[in-house]
């Protein structure tokens, strides 16, 4: 297949184009010198463009889609979610069409649903969280509209949406970086003891699913994508920080005093007109304090989907890894 991709200097997009180029030919989208230089290191062509800026002649000849790119940041404006997250998102679903693009694979997030509530063991049936008061988790919702909508199998355009939760892996980005940053300065503490409980994703799993969405799942569909089991947040993060030789301690911090905190200082932020984040955020201090697990039934029968690799064996590799450096 020929695939064009976005956010392949990314964490998901990078590590997809990393397996998915030794079968298939990729085009990645670039927006800058820095993206190609990331995507010149893996060894895959790359395409100056950015979300609401790709062209018809861009995706001449491709058979699909994996948009990964997004914007992913704890803080902005709303317009810039917007404009990255639900438009670009619609103009890559019509320009996709318009090339004659057969299959658009759309990597969403559990943060979809998320509007500050407990999330216990949902599936896809539970609905979208269009009115919540998270930046990110509106967008994203809106996203999955648009990628619901613009589904045509009938004209041959099918779409399949991945959800995973707390993504993580070798090349993370996001999760241990920060973590590891806020250990480093003395600033983490759990909420709530991290007792509450949560789903993850290892990223050989997401890209595993990926490769799957290429040929297999129902058009139309969304599919969570997980690990296993779910695990306490105490007992996931303090072993992935221990891959980085990192001890997180014991320090904690109730859960709504870490919620009252944010309803106080995102409005004084925003009231400035700050362009620095907040210490926290409302969308951080709820999505740590509340539970978060899903299922993956559906794609383990939709899709054969099942984990390559267990949450054990990705820790352990990372332990080797940091031990071999």
């Amino acid at each position: 297949m020929k695939i064009f991709v976005t956010g392949a200097s990314g964490f998901v997009g990078g590590a997809a184009v990393s397996k998915l180029k030794n079968d298939h030919q990729i085009i990645a989208m670039s927006r800058s010198e820095t993206s190609d230089e990331k995507i010149r290191a893996l060894d895959i062509e790359s395409v100056r463009s950015s979300l609401g800026g790709v062209t018809v002649e861009q995706l001449a000849g491709c058979d699909a889609i994996i948009h990964c790119a997004a914007y992913v940041e704890e803080w902005g404006p709303y317009s810039t979610y917007e404009r990255m997250n639900v438009q670009g998102t619609k103009q890559l679903l019509d320009v996709a069409k318009e090339a004659g693009v057969n299959r658009f694979i759309h990597i969403s997030t559990e943060a979809s649903l998320f509007y500050g509530q407990h999330m216990r063991n949902v599936d896809e049936t539970t609905a979208l969280a269009t009115h919540s008061p998270f930046p990110y988790s509106k967008t994203k919702a809106l996203a999955e509209i648009a990628v619901n909508e613009a589904n045509d199998p009938d004209s041959g355009f099918s779409t399949i949406i991945l959800r995973p939760r707390l993504i993580w892996g070798p090349g993370d980005q996001t999760v241990l970086p920060v973590i590891l940053k806020m250990a480093a300065a003395n600033k983490f503490a759990w909420v709530d003891g991290g007792k509450i409980k949560t789903s993850t994703t290892h990223i050989h799993n997401l890209v595993h699913a990926i490769e799957l969405a290429l040929t297999k799942g129902g058009a139309g569909e969304t599919y969570f994508i997980l690990d296993g089991a779910a695990v306490t947040f105490h007992d996931f993060m303090a072993a992935y920080a221990r891959t980085a030789g990192t001890d997180l301690g014991e320090r904690s911090v109730p859960g709504w005093i870490v919620r009252a905190m944010a309803n106080i200082l995102e409005p004084l932020w925003r009231l400035a007109r700050a362009r620095s984040t907040p210490p926290i955020t409302r969308f951080t201090a709820y999505i740590m304090s509340r539970e978060g697990t899903m299922t993956d039934e559906k794609a383990r029968t939709a899709m054969n989907y099942e984990p390559v690799i267990s949450v054990e064996e990705g820790l352990q590799a990372l332990s080797e890894e940091q031990q071999a450096t």
